[in-house]
């Protein structure tokens, strides 16, 4: 970030917005996943809940940037960041998470409920203080066991919701974490191979670091036959249909083949590409559970077509 940039794109910045815009669209898909078809849509909560967890991803993002200053000076993916330059601050940063946390929960306690504030508190906790201020330097596992705070979106979305008061609730909302949860260390990983001298660097024991490139790329593909495996569970569980599960197998294929490809990649770039595949992915697979979900009343008026959902 230049000196001469405006101030506020440098607190702009500090949110990672385009880390913070899956998380909340992650979020809106457990919303429209929890509201029934048919039923009236809680247009105000839906807004104030994508607010209030916007606003605490961006709290959390902010207070990431202000723990990995020193380490952000040393890569060349962050040597730009407002905090390594001198653009701001850290007291102005951390001044900055403080407000747009109190925020996050006025405005999830006051206009959502009380569950949800909750949750989005414990996710924030967890990524900032947990994940970054610990795990992210102790472990090369930091990933998988600090990736439950950054799955937790979809939870916090449905939630908002119906402020889990059934089982299901948990049972579908925590199916959705789960994927996010497998779906995060072939995504990163990814990254990591990519940007492993940055890491090796800056003193962070990220698994290409420590176990190697080749070792890593077998977790990839590992994992990635994992998350194929538990991108079939919501049709299993009778949460969604079968289109659903014909993208989820496409998609999944596609990823296979990223990962497969990874073991003997073209060029160095491929990890990159692989990981820029990672997030269209996830996309994709959100959207086609949305999409299935709001198709199930049409599945249910046309009897062939609901013979074939329930295949």
């Amino acid at each position: 970030m230049s000196m001469s940039a405006p101030i506020w794109s440098g607190y702009w910045a500090v949110t990672k917005p385009r880390i913070v815009a899956l998380i909340v669209f992650t979020a809106i898909i457990g919303m429209l996943l929890a509201i029934r078809p048919g039923e009236p849509w809680p247009w105000l909560r839906l807004a104030m809940a994508s607010i209030g967890i916007w606003l605490g991803a961006a709290s959390a993002s902010a207070i990431n940037h202000l723990l990995d200053q020193r380490i952000d000076k040393l890569m060349a993916r962050t040597s730009e960041r407002p905090l390594a330059t001198g653009a701001l601050r850290p007291g102005q940063v951390l001044g900055f998470a403080i407000v747009l946390g109190a925020a996050s929960m006025a405005i999830l306690l006051w206009w959502v409920n009380a569950i949800c504030a909750v949750l989005t508190f414990a996710s924030l906790i967890g990524y900032a203080i947990i994940y970054t201020g610990f795990l992210k330097r102790a472990t090369p596992q930091n990933i998988v066991i600090g990736g439950l705070a950054g799955a937790a979106p979809p939870l916090l979305g449905w939630a908002a919701v119906t402020g889990m008061q059934q089982a299901h609730d948990w049972e579908y909302a925590l199916l959705l974490v789960l994927i996010i949860y497998v779906w995060t260390p072939p995504h990163f990983w990814a990254l990591a191979i990519f940007r492993r001298e940055d890491y090796s660097r800056a003193l962070v024991p990220m698994l290409p670091v420590t176990h190697g490139v080749t070792y890593t790329r077998w977790q990839i593909l590992l994992y990635t036959v994992l998350l194929v495996v538990v991108t079939v569970l919501p049709w299993a569980a009778h949460m969604s249909g079968v289109f659903y599960l014909g993208g989820a197998l496409v998609l999944g294929g596609v990823f296979l083949w990223y990962a497969w490809r990874l073991l003997d990649p073209p060029d160095e770039f491929f990890a990159m590409r692989t990981f820029k595949y990672s997030i269209v992915y996830l996309m994709a697979l959100f959207a086609f559970l949305l999409v299935d979900h709001w198709l199930q009343p049409l599945f249910q008026s046309v009897p062939a077509l609901e013979f074939v959902s329930q295949a």
